[in-house]
């Protein structure tokens, strides 16, 4: 009975040791991966003013009160 118990521990005391760790490095108090450029740098050449009439435009598209009544 012992032995099976410790059997069966074994796997649940190693599972905690494959914890890898999930943090983004900093490197000089800065962190050290890729840069992400934002959608508007991205797709519209740096015009957030574009970029937010784009989702305006979409988002009052989306309204049913704009839809049913033209």
């Amino acid at each position: 009975m012992n032995k099976r118990f410790f059997l069966a521990m074994a796997p649940l005391l190693l599972a905690g040791c494959l914890e890898v760790e999930q943090h983004p490095r900093w490197v000089k108090g800065e962190y050290a991966g890729k840069v992400d450029q934002q959608p508007f740098q991205v797709h519209f050449h740096n015009d957030r003013l574009s970029w937010w009439a784009t989702l305006n435009n979409r988002n009052q598209r989306q309204n049913e009160y704009n839809r049913a009544n033209p």
